[in-house]
């Protein structure tokens, strides 16, 4: 037994037209593929989508809840991003922090240098040297 070919010729229709055309294909060729149970499921999609050869009840849920998962991920992402830009600025302050403590005690120490080098010189100028 052959199957006849389902190849045909469209003609030149707009962009949905062409959909409903190539949608019938495929339902007739599921038809042939499987006849058992393929107008029980036909009948179910008919219903399901209102005869419109698309489910947009389905769509419309699962685009909200692709969005929702995509928004959810988005936040998380900018959380870990803030959270990372925090720890940042603490490091950098505490690295100024202990420059800067770094820098007091080496003034510290070069003012008490000065201090001796200036009795030195006091010293050396009382003894003649």
């Amino acid at each position: 037994m052959e199957r006849p070919s389902l190849e045909i010729n469209l003609p030149n229709t707009d962009e949905e037209g062409k959909l409903y055309v190539v949608d019938s294909l495929n339902n007739l060729n599921k038809l042939n593929a499987c006849p058992d149970e393929s107008q029980h499921a036909l009948d179910e999609e008919y219903e399901s989508t209102g005869g419109t050869g698309e489910n947009t009840a389905g769509n419309n849920t699962r685009n909200q809840c692709l969005f929702f998962i995509t928004f959810i991920l988005t936040l998380i992402v900018s959380l870990a991003l803030v959270s990372f830009v925090i720890f940042l600025i603490i490091q950098t302050r505490n690295k100024l922090d202990q420059i800067s403590s770094r820098l007091l005690s080496e003034k510290k120490n070069i003012e008490e240098l000065k201090k001796t080098n200036d009795m030195i010189l006091k010293y050396l100028n009382h003894s003649g040297m």
